[in-house]
């Protein structure tokens, strides 16, 4: 899990430093390098990040840091909790495998019209949309991974959000 968990950062963070190398290129080269230029730098920016997004959800998921509703699961007993957490297991399971085979029928729609950006870039649609099914698939697997720790081991449960706003920073006493 690790090497999962390390690979999906380095990737995340390769991509972000591209779009940020694309961002710093394109202002730089606007001002003083004109004629170097690139019309579609804010298009790969767009297409780097939604890449960056889909792929650092799974991250969310294993730090259990995804937006849901917490207050009930922190005020009702630790067994109710157990349950309600298995629920949102099994349908954010439903959600993202939703995504990810509908995201597949768009990919491989994009894929047979050939379809491309209207930018002098030309880019291949069915990679950018391909983010979609790549993300929500790590989701799935993730929120899968989750299902089945909470019913192999009965006494395990990831732990519940301590203060307003769950896992952001950590608690002061």
């Amino acid at each position: 899990m690790k090497i999962w968990d390390h690979a999906e950062q380095a990737l995340v963070g390769i991509l972000g430093l591209a779009a940020l190398a694309c961002a710093v290129w394109q202002v730089l080269s606007r001002y003083f390098l004109p004629q170097q230029s690139i019309g579609y730098a804010e298009e790969v920016i767009v297409y780097l990040l939604i890449w960056s997004v889909m792929i650092v959800s799974s991250q969310l998921v294993r730090t259990d840091s995804h937006v849901r509703p917490d207050v009930l699961r922190n005020v009702v007993p630790p067994a109710v909790a157990r349950w309600l957490e298995m629920l949102n297991c099994v349908a954010a399971v439903a959600f993202c495998a939703a995504l990810t085979w509908y995201g597949w029928q768009i990919v491989a729609t994009a894929t047979a019209i050939d379809e491309r950006s209207v930018s002098d870039l030309r880019f291949p649609m069915w990679i950018y949309y391909a983010a979609l099914p790549a993300g929500s698939g790590l989701m799935t697997v993730r929120y899968a991974i989750r299902l089945l720790g909470l019913v192999a081991f009965p006494h395990w449960m990831p732990a519940p959000a301590h203060h307003v706003g769950g896992h952001e920073r950590p608690e002061i006493d």
